[in-house]
């Protein structure tokens, strides 16, 4: 069998296997695409008749399964029927995925058959484009001849058009063979892109290039690859202690959206449903060293009447693995991170699923960050890893600070993400960390006591060029992607190209937080205020226990305040202030709300918490700083400030 844009199944001596009706194929290709393993049968149902009631969704299945039986003639045996679950497997099977060339997407003659489906295709064909773009980027940063690195260049080009280190390697290639014409068209092929995609033009590095390239005086600059960190995630079929085999199609399909959704997170390094699966039927204590796990995500399942109710756990298995000990079900054990109960109405399987993933994969994001953070500032004091630290293990330590922001430890951290940034400058991550760090900098009025000192206009010009370099870095990192949205809308008032990158990144990525929370202040900065309180409270909903739940909170007194809701824009700010007492934003909504209230005890009290975090803050500075575009938001905001005390 070969599964490429159109699916072709063949006989021994050549015959067609294919059957006729396009939901028979369908059921073919998805039993292909996951062999050897088998899938459940209301995991199909729910993909190829996801709107038809249970009895006629396993009715339609058995049509097919028939006549796909038929089709597949002597070579049926292949396909293996049980009760509860159909697979494609056996000797002399060969299922062969071939790789998409030009705009071709895998099986896009299944489109159209069922929205899931569709869903499903997608999110297959978006991991199987990172999968792909992982291997070239590989080989981009192996290769030394220019011929060599050029093809991996535009293979790498092909799959992401905006990836900047890619057209740099295509041009330095281009030049290094003496083609100089071609290097200079394929300059202008990577502004158009850069412009067309992203919306930035190329960096200094790349124009200097060029511009080299015009007066003859080529000189090939040094290798930068482009480097991605992180840990390697795997995600167990969830274990059904109560409901049975009822629930097996769920317990697989919860863990193949879990897969999808946290593979969207560009530092996490997932590892296949169907290996995940065939692994935890009970494959031994070698099949589970094999995976080299840093984290498993695993749970249990149970009904009762119409609800069920997923619990789930996160578990580091770096320290029991060096024990070699197995735990239940014949897996490693491993130390708990995080673990979170969910309970849902069961009607609606497909929604559950999407719940339940988008909910838990906002939460786990932070938690591993957070769990990682501490385990690289123990690492720290071990000998040797203190002296020669790694640019990962840099951002991982500095990135407590980014939320914590004591001003000491926080202008710690900015000189080590820079030098995370100087270590690894293939690091999309350490930009965008540094570039978020600065947005807190100004934010913070914080810049003339950094290391050098920077004057405002300065640190915001730093934090555009880091945003826009992670972006060019990595075009799929949905982080760097809205912190370069936020910096835009926030530092250099651009709300129209920062909601571009916002929207980029919600697409690439729409279980990130941050993206909720940035892209719903750039639409109240542009004063769509009802729509902001949407999206930022969407953030609040998905990571709820999030570190950065305080600047959610923040955020939503934004469009309140616009709004003229004074009395909750002081309840949150009040949550807010407990929750992290050394973000001065937070002052200064509050401080306008409590203006218009005429609460001028309580102002007075705030507006000496915010002179030590900013000492000397005025109106002018108020006015100068302001994000909004519409003067009467702007007016809503500084009036409350002044009627609460602040000075000219």
């Amino acid at each position: 069998m070969r599964l490429g844009a159109q699916l072709a199944a063949r006989g021994g001596l050549g015959e067609d296997l294919l059957p006729r009706g396009r939901k028979a194929r369908a059921l073919l290709a998805l039993l292909a695409l996951c062999s050897p393993a088998p899938l459940p049968r209301d995991r199909l149902c729910a993909l190829l008749w996801s709107r038809r009631p249970d009895a006629q969704a396993r009715a339609s299945l058995r049509q097919s399964l028939h006549e796909l039986n038929a089709a597949l003639g002597p070579a049926a045996p292949l396909l293996v029927a049980q009760r509860e679950h159909l697979a494609l497997r056996g000797p002399g099977l060969s299922v062969v995925l071939e790789p998409m060339e030009g705009t071709a997407r895998l099986l896009e003659e299944m489109d159209g058959i069922d929205p899931a489906l569709d869903r499903f295709l997608d999110e297959r064909r978006y991991q199987d484009q990172r999968a792909a773009l992982a291997r070239v980027e590989a080989v981009l940063a192996a290769r030394q001849v220019p011929q060599e690195r050029l093809e991996a260049a535009e293979a790498v080009l092909l799959l992401e058009p905006g990836h900047e280190i890619a057209w740099q390697a295509a041009i330095v290639a281009r030049a290094e063979m003496g083609a100089r014409a071609e290097a200079l068209a394929t300059y202008d092929r990577c502004v158009a892109a850069l412009a067309g995609r992203l919306g930035v033009a190329p960096s200094i590095e790349i124009q200097a290039l060029a511009a080299a390239l015009r007066r003859g005086a080529f000189a090939a600059p040094g290798p930068v690859a482009p480097t991605r960190a992180g840990v390697r995630v795997g995600v167990a079929p969830l274990r059904a202690v109560a409901g049975g085999e009822r629930l097996s199609g769920l317990s697989l399909g919860l863990a193949e959206e879990i897969t999808t959704a946290l593979a969207r997170f560009r530092w996490l390094f997932l590892i296949a449903t169907p290996s995940m699966a065939a692994v935890a039927r009970g494959a031994g204590e070698a099949a589970w060293r094999d995976l080299a796990l840093d984290f498993l995500l695993d749970g249990t399942l149970q009904q009762s009447g119409t609800r069920i109710r997923v619990s789930l756990r996160l578990l580091d298995m770096r320290a029991e693995a060096e024990r070699g000990a197995l735990g239940e079900g014949g897996q490693p054990a491993g130390e708990v991170v995080w673990s979170a109960r969910y309970e849902r109405d069961a009607e609606d399987l497909l929604t559950l699923q999407d719940e339940i993933a988008a909910e838990a994969v906002a939460q786990i994001d932070p938690q591993l960050i957070q769990h990682e953070s501490r385990r690289a500032g123990q690492r720290s004091g071990m000998a040797g890893v203190a002296a020669n630290p790694t640019a990962y293990d840099l951002v991982l330590r500095a990135i407590p600070a980014l939320y914590q922001l004591e001003e000491q430890a926080f202008l710690a951290a900015g000189l080590a993400l820079e030098r995370a940034v100087a270590l690894d400058p293939g690091s999309a991550a350490a930009h965008a960390w540094l570039a978020y760090w600065h947005i807190f900098l100004v934010g913070q009025g914080w810049n003339a006591a950094a290391e050098p000192p920077l004057a405002r206009d300065a640190a915001m010009a730093r934090a555009g060029t880091l945003a826009e370099r992670a972006v060019r870095l990595d075009p799929a990192d949905a982080r760097a992607l809205t912190i370069a949205g936020h910096v835009r809308a926030f530092l250099h008032r651009d709300v129209d190209g920062a909601m571009e990158l916002h929207d980029r990144a919600l697409g690439l990525n729409p279980n990130l937080p941050l993206a909720w929370a940035f892209s719903g202040l750039a639409e109240s900065y542009r004063g769509r205020h009802e729509e902001a309180i949407r999206r930022i409270a969407q953030a609040r909903r998905l990571s709820p226990f999030d570190p950065n739940a305080f600047f959610y909170d923040t955020a939503l007194m934004v469009p309140h305040l616009m709004l003229r809701r004074f009395g909750p824009v002081v309840e949150m700010g009040r949550r807010a202030v407990a929750l992290n007492p050394t973000l001065s934003s937070t002052y200064k909504l509050l401080l306008s709300a409590l203006g218009h209230l005429g609460e001028a005890a309580e102002a007075a009290s705030v507006r000496e918490r915010l002179y030590r975090l900013e000492p000397g803050y005025s109106l002018t500075q108020a006015a100068a700083r302001s994000t909004f575009q519409r003067r009467e938001d702007d007016a809503i905001f500084l009036e409350g400030l002044r009627l609460a005390g602040l000075p000219t």
